[in-house]
């Protein structure tokens, strides 16, 4: 095979990825409205199953429904549900997905209670780069693995975690800019990847940590490629690269991470074992490490982002927040005084139901199986569109407005339906950093908040790009105004 005919496969193959096709921008608004009549159901169901038939529609020639995803997001999936309801199917190019929404048909697919549900969509996307990462691995392994894994995340490690973290933020969010409009998001993504190379990999510093974090930049870009073959300069064979480098210097690291007994996340894997002795092998923490990496970094930069535009755009939710935040004093924050900052955790929520940092996760039938009693056969790629429960008028009240209190105790319309909330996914493949991306994500803004007030530029409006993880367009422009000595 030729290598324009192996581009040409690969782009091919590209296609078949509902997520990740690049478009404009600008998008005409008639995207968004459906065509005018339904497609044939994805698959008959059995004779006599007394299952539904899943409807839905191909939407454009070739491209299917792709471009309405790209531009609108949940948006899109959002008026998908009302539409067809908790289970239809839409065309992309390549084929056919299923989409599952509202509370009770995703709770089915994430408990994935009878094994039916696996990870193969995600590994088709992104293996390359992130290969045998937890979110890639399925069933008992999976379990295995995670039950490990979990004894980096203690209580006690991530008090560790936090410790490491409080100085980094200290130290770079007063740099930022006041003398000119800041783009956020990347002020952010910096900000929160030098915390991963303090936490992750023990504080490295110059050259050797320029390098490492350019190698992970590239295997994240790469993911993102349309061309998937290691075309000379292109971001797959930059990020092929990358993944290089990165497994080449956790291998060397890893010697001396066993023998020591140090508080960053690659010696807490390092040294993890169960009760039962198990423990992780030397290739299983280089791939774990290079996905947690990508996991914890990208969520925790779009959280905090969306947080603070938020209250940029409600500046009395941010002065509530700065009181709580200046009470604190000067002192560096622990785990509890930052889990004691109540506004700003009610804040973090909404942001989270809002712009849900993974909107939707993939999942691929491994047989015959039924999600709100409709038919899926074997083989059928899934997509959970998990962050169309954040907005079912039967679990909020006016959904589309910025309102915390709905977390308030006397509220609490999250537990309306225990997944009505689902940021951190569901079931097995829960997000096992929520709490230490929580505290991360505090940090920053408590940080924020007692250095600057913020604004976001005049007729700016928070679009998200959904090219894949969510990413502001435009990177939210803020204008930062140091506080006076009194507040």
């Amino acid at each position: 095979m030729s290598t324009a005919e192996r581009v040409v496969r690969s782009a091919r193959e590209r296609f078949s990825s509902v997520l990740l096709l690049p478009v404009p921008q600008r998008v005409d608004d008639a995207l968004l409205r459906p065509p005018t009549g339904p497609g044939e159901p994805l698959a008959p169901p059995p004779t006599g199953s007394g299952l539904l038939p899943v409807p839905g529609d191909n939407g454009l020639p070739l491209l299917g429904h792709t471009p309405r995803y790209i531009r609108y997001g949940s948006d899109f999936t959002r008026r998908r549900f009302d539409r067809f309801g908790p289970v239809s199917w839409m065309g992309v190019p390549g084929g056919k997905v299923a989409v599952v929404a509202g509370p009770q048909a995703t709770r089915e697919v994430l408990t994935n209670a009878d094994k039916a549900f696996s990870q193969e969509a995600w590994r088709f996307m992104v293996d390359r780069f992130f290969h045998r990462g937890l979110m890639l691995l399925d069933f008992d392994e999976h379990k295995a693995h995670r039950r490990i894994m979990q004894e980096a995340f203690t209580s006690s490690r991530i008090a560790r975690y936090v410790d490491e973290t409080v100085p980094v933020v200290r130290e770079i969010v007063p740099r930022w800019d006041t003398d000119r409009a800041v783009r956020l998001y990347p002020a952010l993504k910096r900000l929160t990847l030098d915390v991963a190379t303090r936490v992750f990999m023990d504080g490295r510093s110059g050259p050797e940590a320029d390098r490492i974090n350019t190698a992970f930049v590239n295997c994240v870009r790469a993911a993102n490629a349309f061309v998937r073959w290691p075309v000379p300069g292109s971001r797959w064979s930059k990020g092929l690269a990358g993944r290089a480098v990165l497994e080449q210097w956790f291998h060397d690291n890893l010697p001396a991470k066993r023998a020591g007994n140090g508080d960053d996340l690659f010696s807490a894997l390092c040294q993890a074992v169960t009760p039962d002795g198990e423990r992780f092998s030397d290739a299983d923490i280089v791939n774990h490490m290079i996905f947690l990496m990508m996991a914890a970094h990208d969520t925790s930069t779009t959280t905090a982002a969306a947080a603070a535009y938020h209250m940029a755009r409600n500046p009395q939710w941010q002065e509530r927040a700065r009181a709580e935040s200046l009470a604190l004093g000067d002192a560096p924050p622990d785990v509890a005084a930052l889990r004691g900052l109540r506004t700003l955790e009610l804040v973090i929520k909404e942001a989270l139901r809002i712009n849900a940092p993974v909107p939707v996760v993939m999942r691929t039938a491994v047989r015959d199986t039924a999600v709100a009693g409709h038919y899926l056969p074997a083989g059928t790629r899934i997509i959970v569109a998990q962050a169309v429960n954040h907005f079912d008028r039967g679990c909020w009240t006016d959904p589309d407005r910025f309102d915390p209190e709905r977390f308030a105790e006397d509220r609490r319309e999250d537990r309306s339906d225990r997944d009505a909330w689902v940021p951190f996914g569901g079931g097995v493949h829960k997000c096992i950093g929520l709490h230490f991306g929580t505290l991360e994500v505090t940090a920053i803004l408590h940080e924020m908040l007692r250095t600057y007030r913020w604004s976001v530029e005049p007729g700016y409006r928070l679009r998200w790009d959904n090219t894949s993880l969510p990413v502001p367009v435009g990177g939210i422009p803020v204008r930062f105004t140091p506080l006076t000595p009194a507040g």
